[in-house]
């Protein structure tokens, strides 16, 4: 039997840990014993295990065939493609906001590709990483345009619904203090309820990642009756989290992401993949050649960049396939050489 303390402990961890609290000292000791053996587990499992949005337009929602389509379902993927050389090796887990963390640390999936904010706190007492940013976004405020609001600082005495367990929540908070706006908060966990609720009018306004504003706006019969505000009053930073001190499973996903920028930053395409190992282009040649040397490196077949690209295209492709269609523009997300922040270190 467990002493009675480090029995609490545990427990309280794990209610922390689904509210995305930080109690110090006490997530970091929930991290699976296995943790550091991910990748030799998705191998020995033949299927990668990514928990994802419960529904979230352009990002991770099922179709009307239960097959699950956007962009961060793409990035599933694509890691599946690089361990196995088969993108359908992958079986997609739904998560809210406040069990996502539960979800990986307990090992019920392998990584999270599911719009979450890399934050100091998440990164060092949660019992994750993150290994990399995807999407650079910010939160905003979104209203029916028939309240005949332009900006957030009119949102005086609304109703605002919110996701509890986010780092939305604490934003909104933090911006009502700084702006001296008071306002009634609405907070509902499930996403299909919150936006049920924003619609119905039982808020006068919804606050989320301008990209879900977006999705959920698109989705809508009548978008144009629905305003994105002008203001963006974060930074939010969307990154692939796995669990801490799993080095070598990290590295997979990381590089994966930085080979979806650098395939698109030299014209590397779905359609194209098979031809560039004859490229002249050293970089090009390391990365899609069997001579490059690298996928072995990260304990990958030679052709893993192959596989990758020929399976979901390169970032830009993955972008206008399921972010442009409900209106995201790259903004940020465009690679540097355009002016964004999207920026892979060398394959050498």
């Amino acid at each position: 039997m467990q002493p009675f303390g480090l029995s609490f402990a545990r427990a309280l961890g794990t209610v922390a840990l689904g509210l995305g609290l930080v109690l110090p000292g006490l997530a970091r000791a929930q991290a699976p014993a296995g943790a550091a053996n991910t990748f030799d587990a998705v191998k020995s499992r033949g299927q990668l295990v990514c928990g994802v949005n419960t529904g979230l337009a352009g990002f991770a929602q099922p179709d009307s065939q239960g097959v699950w389509r956007g962009f961060d379902a793409e990035y599933c993927r694509a890691i599946a493609a690089a361990i196995f050389g088969d993108a359908t090796k992958v079986r997609f887990v739904p998560t809210t906001a406040q069990v996502r963390f539960t979800a990986l640390q307990s090992g019920e999936v392998d990584v999270l590709s599911r719009n979450t904010t890399w934050t100091l706190s998440r990164d060092t007492s949660l019992g994750l990483d993150f290994a990399a940013t995807n999407f650079f976004d910010g939160q905003g405020f979104m209203v029916k345009t028939s309240l005949g609001v332009k900006s957030a600082k009119e949102l005086e005495g609304a109703t605002i619904c919110v996701q509890p367990g986010t780092t939305t929540e604490q934003n909104l908070s933090d911006w009502s203090r700084a702006n001296r706006i008071k306002f009634t908060p609405v907070v509902i966990e499930r996403l299909e309820e919150i936006v049920g609720a924003y619609i119905s009018g039982r808020c006068d306004a919804y606050t989320t990642d301008v990209s879900g504003l977006a999705a959920t706006r698109s989705a809508q019969p009548k978008p144009d009756d629905h305003l994105i505000l002008p203001e963006v009053i974060s930074k939010e930073p969307l990154a692939l989290g796995v669990r801490q001190g799993d080095a070598r499973f990290a590295d997979v996903v990381r590089w994966t992401h930085f080979l979806l920028l650098s395939a698109e930053e030299f014209g590397v395409t779905q359609a194209n993949v098979d031809k560039m190992a004859n490229d002249p282009r050293p970089e090009v040649k390391r990365m899609f050649s069997k001579d490059g040397g690298l996928g072995p490196m990260l304990g990958l077949p030679e052709l893993w960049a192959v596989n990758v690209v020929k399976a979901v295209g390169n970032y830009g492709e993955l972008f206008d396939r399921t972010l442009k269609p409900i209106g995201i523009q790259r903004g940020p997300n465009a690679l540097w050489t355009t002016g964004g922040l999207q920026y892979s270190p060398p394959f050498r």
